[in-house]
């Protein structure tokens, strides 16, 4: 591939991370233009059109893909000294292709990567799923085995539950196409613990002027439903819905759904549960090995992610960290 106009550098994940946040704190800076959407894509295309996956809501999302050359240049084209230019697309990060891909037609890009706890990562993005109506399976964990039967039926990479949180497998395979000095890796609790540090920690990675951003919008969470009647009943409409939704614009089924979501998690949101320790010690031999991994291509402890204790949503997190900031302070 010939080199690409684009960004000057992306933020490749991971999903549930807090890229949204991330890529929100750096719409703030006056020295950086993010992409609008948020999400290209291009990179998880080959200039051809994303498979046609065929999980709840897949084929309406895949509407908002930009797997053309020039529509993916045009977002970058309007150059501006002084300033840096970004997008923000989690699912990079896990697809292999794309990092051939990124290094071949961006060979100067540098990278960002935020990584999370993989089990709270993986419970988060089930949440997501599940509150918007799109995950049919009620059980985290009945939800999580079925990984490997849903990718063979075709089902998009937001469904893949255990394989987007295995990073160090990915970051290997991404050094060997990207020098590392180009990749940052950013832990999912400086974001939320020190938002500041983790904002100048970024920019000075970007060669920016740090001290620009004191705050990082929370991510994009959303409210819990609890399993009863409206799942069960509304469920199946959303999801026949975001079937249909791909034969109108995506603005159009996102119009016509939020009544329909904010009726899900009726007319209060129901706490969202930590994720039990017993669930966590099952699920944890899932990404053992690849904590390892990570930890070897990282030069960083991991070990905190083999613990049985649930840290929660990032607004729960905020909340204890601010918590412990009043108590230090005092």
């Amino acid at each position: 591939m010939t080199s690409v106009v684009g960004p000057d550098f992306i933020v490749i994940g991971a999903p549930k991370a807090g890229t949204t946040a991330l890529h929100a704190a750096l719409t703030q800076h006056p020295e950086v233009r993010m992409s609008q959407p948020k999400e290209p894509k291009y990179w998880l295309c080959d200039d051809a059109p994303p498979p046609a996956y065929r999980g709840p809501g897949d084929a309406h999302s895949q509407q908002e893909w930009l797997w053309r050359r020039d529509d993916y240049e045009r977002l970058f084209a309007d150059e501006v000294q002084g300033v840096v230019q970004g997008e923000s697309t989690p699912f990079y990060l896990w697809h292999r292709a794309a990092h051939r891909r990124i290094a071949e037609g961006l060979p100067d890009v540098k990278l960002i990567a935020v990584v999370r706890d993989p089990i709270d990562r993986a419970y988060s993005n089930w949440m997501h799923l599940w509150s918007d109506g799109l995950e049919p399976v009620a059980d985290f964990e009945e939800a999580f085995a079925l990984q490997d039967r849903r990718v063979a039926d075709g089902w998009a990479p937001f469904w893949r539950y255990r394989d987007l949180g295995r990073y160090g497998a990915q970051l290997a395979h991404l050094h060997r196409f990207v020098d590392p000095e180009r990749v940052l890796v950013l832990r999912y609790r400086a974001i939320v613990d020190d938002p500041a540090a983790a904002v100048d920690r970024t920019c000075r990675f970007l060669g920016i002027s740090p001290g620009m951003v004191d705050s990082i919008p929370r991510d994009n969470s959303h409210p819990f439903v609890e399993p009863g009647w409206r799942p069960r009943v509304l469920g199946p409409v959303v999801r026949a819905g975001a079937s249909l939704g791909q034969f109108v614009p995506p603005q159009v089924w996102r119009r016509a759904s939020a009544p329909l979501i904010s009726r899900l998690a009726g007319s209060a949101a129901a706490h969202r549960p930590l994720l039990a320790p017993e669930a966590r010690e099952r699920l944890i031999p899932h990404f053992a090995e690849d904590i390892a991994q990570l930890a070897e291509v990282t030069g960083e402890s991991f070990d905190d992610w083999l613990s049985t204790a649930s840290r929660g949503s990032f607004a729960q997190r905020a909340s204890q960290s601010g918590q412990r900031t009043q108590v230090t302070r005092s």
